[in-house]
């Protein structure tokens, strides 16, 4: 059982994997990644033979498949919308800290306060259209403009938000050396806007 649970969000190529992955570097074996959409490309990568660990990368890989695999998990969330959030915390190990790299949807953040409560801390990655351009994001109908994109874009109850643009990196460090020492078991502080 973690004693803190980092939800991490944003759009498409906003950076979340980066500061999830960072993250996990800086908290020394005391974290580890946890994927919603692992459950669903698992499921995907078995169903037509595929390879998982490109679907669960950063790759064009997995874009070939993202509208079908979208429409899958629509279908099972809409019989239990939690189900892709509990099947991917059974298979997480018992660190410490748990940083969740890919929640996009209020009933993902809904599932988790529900089931873990005060351990929860919400993170929002934003980044102008622009520097996701210049980092590969494409607009494509069915996809950026459905609830797996959108449906936190009126959410405001982030904990933390950080504006990721700056292509050097340096804000991301920066948000990250703060971010960490506030992860200790004992509790978050409250953050600010970064």
């Amino acid at each position: 059982m973690p004693r803190v649970i980092a939800l991490i969000s944003g759009k498409r190529k906003s950076g979340k994997d980066y500061v999830s992955n960072t993250l996990q570097a800086y908290t020394s074996g005391k974290s580890e990644v946890v994927k919603i959409s692992r459950p669903i490309k698992t499921h995907w990568a078995k169903e037509k033979n595929l390879d998982l660990d490109e679907l669960l990368s950063d790759s064009g890989y997995k874009e070939q498949y993202r509208l079908e695999m979208i429409k899958w998990s629509e279908e099972i969330r809409a019989k239990d919308y939690g189900y892709f959030c509990r099947t991917a915390c059974e298979s997480a190990k018992d660190n410490v800290i748990w940083i969740v790299s890919d929640v996009r949807r209020k009933t993902d953040i809904q599932w988790f306060k529900e089931t873990y409560g005060s351990k929860v801390r919400t993170i929002r990655i934003n980044a102008d259209e622009e520097i996701r351009k210049n980092r590969g994001y494409v607009f494509t109908p069915g996809v950026d403009d459905a609830p797996s994109e959108c449906d936190l874009d009126d959410y405001t109850e982030w904990d933390l938000v950080l504006n990721n643009n700056n292509e050097n990196l340096e804000r991301v460090q920066q948000f990250v050396n703060r971010l960490v020492p506030s992860l200790e078991p004992v509790g978050f502080v409250d953050f600010p806007n970064f």
